[in-house]
């Protein structure tokens, strides 16, 4: 049995590890009400220009965009991983990476070649690390994500997106996100973002965003001054309000995953106290027990000696 020693000083460095997790989970838990706000704030936005957009996609006919036209002959895709830039926050940035694998897997059995993009020092560690080609990355932030940080990386993506093939460009973009669904339930999302798929209507209805007219389907969307200029105009505010959509609710997801494990390793470190201190007590015990046997046996053998 290890010595009463070894026991308080695994106890004390057990106190110490619980003090920091606890601090740890009171900070999450005061970042975790602003964070959910922003990234529920976020999505109404984010979901209804995604909609207008395929919505417009789905009324610009006979005109060849980059938006919902993938180039031909190009199999690179670009895939961006949202990860953590710290640790201490579960399963939240494995379960991304594992995700990402299982997407980059998915794209090399079909003949594509995924370029692969990083936010989060934990996701561009691990892939430096496993020596991984990264094409950028990007750090700072990932529990807090501001505008400024969005814009830049959908300037890369965006920019590489509407490069040829010859140029080194890409003709999908796929973002590996977590939703926030809520405090104890997050999910981890593929989105492909780019190009943008068209709205298929069922056959013998009338499109909500169409009127008929002289037994055909006109468009309520008129463009001006064209359909190619205002479909170049919207394409850099879709990308960035999807991925500043998707960095908020990874953002919420981390802060949430974080409090969760932090309070989990609060209630271990207690239970592994309490299970040291009862074993602490009974090296304690047992040493009192022999302390008091050998001085029994020393009496005895002393009477003995003197009969």
């Amino acid at each position: 049995m290890p010595s009463q020693l070894a026991f308080k000083s695994r106890i004390a460095s057990t106190q110490s590890l619980s003090k920091m997790f606890r601090a740890q989970e009171m900070i999450a838990s005061s970042h975790i009400a602003r964070a959910r706000e922003a990234a529920f704030r976020a999505k109404p936005y984010s979901d209804t220009i995604a909609d207008a957009m395929a919505r417009l996609v789905s009324h610009a006919h006979d005109i060849q965009h980059a938006i919902f036209t993938a180039e031909k002959d190009n199999n690179h895709v670009a895939v961006l991983a949202i990860t953590a830039d710290r640790g201490m926050a579960g399963a939240y940035t494995s379960n991304v990476l594992r995700q990402t694998e299982g997407l980059l897997n998915q794209l090399d059995c079909e003949g594509k070649v995924p370029q692969l993009y990083v936010y989060g020092r934990r996701g561009a560690s691990y892939y430096k690390y496993r020596s991984r080609d990264l094409q950028d990355t990007w750090a700072g932030g990932s529990d807090q994500p501001t505008v400024e940080r969005a814009r830049e990386i959908s300037k890369t993506l965006l920019d590489v997106y509407t490069r040829t093939k010859e140029e080194g460009g890409v003709s999908e973009l796929y973002i590996v996100y977590t939703e926030f669904i809520n405090l104890v339930s997050q999910k981890v999302r593929v989105l492909r973002m780019l190009p943008i798929e068209l709205v298929k209507e069922n056959h013998g209805e009338q499109s909500p965003s169409a009127e008929a007219h002289n037994g055909e389907i006109n468009p309520l969307y008129t463009f001006e001054p064209n359909e190619q200029e205002v479909l170049d105009e919207v394409l850099p505010r879709y990308v960035m309000s999807r991925i500043y959509e998707c960095l908020l609710t990874s953002a919420a997801s981390e802060t949430a995953s974080r409090q969760n494990a932090m309070h989990a390793a609060t209630e271990n470190a207690k239970k592994l106290i309490t299970d040291l201190t009862r074993r602490l007590n009974e090296a304690r015990q047992a040493q009192i027990t022999q302390e008091l046997t050998e001085i029994i046996s020393s009496a005895d053998a002393l009477k003995k000696k003197k009969k």
